[in-house]
C-alpha cells in the first residue's frame, strides 16, 4: 500500500529515502487524482522493497505541495537521493509511470 506523506513525514520517508521514491501530489475532489490513485497502489505493490511508493493529500499538506512548485494535480515526482529526477503532471497509463520508476532503479 502507498505511504501517506505529509508536510511532517516527507523529509524522512522521501528526501532522506536510499531508494527511489514515487510521490502521488493529489487530492480528494480532482477527477484525474481518482484516475490514477488505482495505479499508484499497484505500483507500490510492484515496487515493494525496490522503491517507496507515496501520496501526499495538496489541501492537508501545503508547504511541501509549495515547496515543490506543485500547481496542477496529479503530479507524480520521482526523487532519487533527495533529488526529483522525473515528472508527471496529469493521469497517465500504468505503463508511463512503470517506465520511469524502472529508469529510476
Amino acid at each position: 500500500m502507498a505511504l501517506e506523506l505529509t508536510d511532517a513525514n516527507f523529509d524522512q520517508l522521501v528526501l532522506k529515502s536510499d531508494k527511489p521514491v514515487l510521490v502521488d501530489f493529489w487530492a480528494e475532489w480532482c477527477g484525474p487524482c481518482r484516475m490514477v490513485g488505482p495505479v499508484v497502489e499497484e505500483l507500490s505493490k510492484d515496487y515493494e522493497g525496490k522503491a517507496v511508493v507515496g501520496k501526499l493529500n495538496v489541501d492537508n499538506n501545503p508547504n511541501i505541495s509549495a515547496q515543490f512548485g506543485v500547481r496542477n494535480i496529479p503530479t507524480l515526482l520521482i526523487f532519487k537521493n533527495g533529488q526529483i529526477v522525473d515528472k508527471q503532471v496529469g493521469a497517465v497509463p500504468k505503463t508511463v509511470l512503470d517506465g520511469k520508476l524502472k529508469a529510476q532503479l
